[in-house]
């Protein structure tokens, strides 16, 4: 995970523990230590939660482990050929047979 990745989540806690104790207790946080919700500084922090969140959202569609995404490709390729495997069983791998007809038909002209 790249350091603005990191950063963006380090700000996206920041933002949802803020908003935990507006939801549990009626205490802002970031308007307490910055001077209210209306200060400049406040604001500047509530945009950079906000664009952190925006940052973050690719990291949904990342897979959690590097190794679980070469794990999960390496049984489906074999030597750049598809794997036709279903998870009832194998199914026939049918791209040979297109292969042999082209030849057929070539032999018979």
């Amino acid at each position: 995970m790249g350091t603005v990745y990191r950063i963006a989540l380090v700000l996206v806690i920041i933002g949802a523990i803020n908003w935990g104790l507006i939801g549990f207790f009626r205490f802002d946080l970031v308007a307490y230590l910055f001077g209210g919700q209306t200060a400049a500084l406040s604001r500047v922090i509530y945009a950079l939660v906000g664009l952190a969140g925006l940052i973050s959202i690719p990291i949904l569609m990342k897979p959690l482990n590097d190794d679980e995404d070469v794990a999960s490709n390496s049984h489906t390729r074999v030597n750049n050929k598809p794997s036709y495997n279903m998870e009832a069983g194998k199914e026939a791998d049918f791209s040979d047979v297109s292969k042999q007809k082209n030849k057929d038909l070539k032999n018979k002209k």
